[in-house]
C-alpha cells in the first residue's frame, strides 16, 4: 500500500471521495447501463470514465486526473477496453487502510 499520508491527501477532495462512494455500489449509483460494456469485461465489473464523469458533473480532463491519483495510491484499479477505461474499488487496499486505520490511528 502507498504512503498512508498520499491516501489521505487524495481523500481530502470531495469528488474523489464521492467517486469512492459511487464505485462502492455502481448500480445505485449509475443508473444506466455502460453501453461500451463488451463480453470481455472482467467478472469484477467497472465504470466507464464517461459515466464517473456524467455524474460528478466535471470536465473529462479533471475526472481523469482524479482517477488516476485514485489508481496510483491504490484505492481503484482500472480495465481498459478498446478506447474505454473502466474503473473499480480495490476492496483489497480498501480494507488494508481500515485496518491500519483502526489499529495503528
Amino acid at each position: 500500500m502507498e504512503n498512508i499520508v498520499d491516501i489521505f491527501k487524495v481523500l481530502s477532495n470531495r469528488t474523489r471521495v464521492d467517486i469512492l462512494i459511487w464505485l462502492k455500489n455502481p448500480l445505485e449509483h449509475f443508473d444506466k447501463p455502460t453501453a461500451h460494456l463488451n463480453k470481455n469485461m472482467s467478472e469484477k465489473g467497472g465504470v466507464c470514465v464517461g459515466d464517473i464523469q456524467e455524474k460528478a458533473n466535471m470536465s473529462p480532463s479533471t475526472v481523469s486526473h482524479y482517477l488516476k491519483m485514485m489508481q496510483q495510491v491504490g484505492l481503484l484499479e482500472s480495465e481498459r477496453h478498446g478506447q474505454w477505461t473502466y474503473y473499480r474499488r480495490n476492496e483489497s487496499n480498501i480494507k488494508q487502510l481500515v485496518d491500519i486505520m483502526k489499529k495503528d490511528l
